[in-house]
């Protein structure tokens, strides 16, 4: 038995682990990039569900389920329209360098909003303030007057939401810097 804790790669194409170098850390100095996850599912369920819905409701309904009917199909063609931008447009990424901030400006829009990391004036979590239908945290990124808010749910994990929050906070050099072994009351 070998007294190296190194283990050998599975195949001549395959990296070593081990002591490899281990690549910068979301936090850090570099370039952090993480790209929105928006789920479709509710989108294609209310197009296709409210379009076949108003429609018989318009035609087997009386006067008031018409106008009803009328209010659940155009609100189907609406998500249609939505669920056609999520094929057109990719969902976005959010892009924190030391140069530049790149921030979508909604899932699936073109056009991202350029600037840099000066220009943030806040970056938050709301958890607890949040309306019944969108899961919290949400991501919340001040730029002057104007709040971006990025829900959980376009997300993969919290960890990414946690990860652009670090850069930014990085870029702009409001983290705190540890000092070992001072106190300070």
């Amino acid at each position: 038995m070998s007294a190296s804790t190194r283990s050998k790669p599975a195949s001549a194409s395959s990296p070593a682990t081990g002591d490899a170098e281990t690549p910068a850390s979301p936090g850090g100095h570099g370039t952090t990039e993480i790209e929105l996850e928006v789920s479709r599912q509710r989108t294609i369920a209310w197009a296709i569900g409210g379009t076949i819905g108003g429609i018989l409701m318009i035609l087997k309904l009386g006067t008031v389920g018409v106008w009803g009917g009328y209010a659940v199909l155009a609100w189907g063609l609406v998500r249609a329209v939505q669920l056609a931008l999520t094929i057109i447009y990719p969902p976005g990424t959010i892009k924190v360098s030391p140069t530049e901030v790149v921030l979508p400006r909604g899932a699936h829009r073109p056009n991202p909003l350029k600037l840099t990391p000066k220009d943030v004036t806040a970056v938050y979590f709301l958890r607890r303030s949040v309306p019944w239908n969108k899961s919290s945290p949400v991501l919340v990124i001040e730029v002057g007057e104007k709040a971006h808010p990025f829900p959980r749910d376009w997300f993969a994990s919290e960890a990414d939401q946690r990860h652009v929050v670090h850069a930014l906070l990085a870029q702009r050099g409001d983290l705190p810097k540890p000092t070992a072994g001072t106190i300070e009351a």
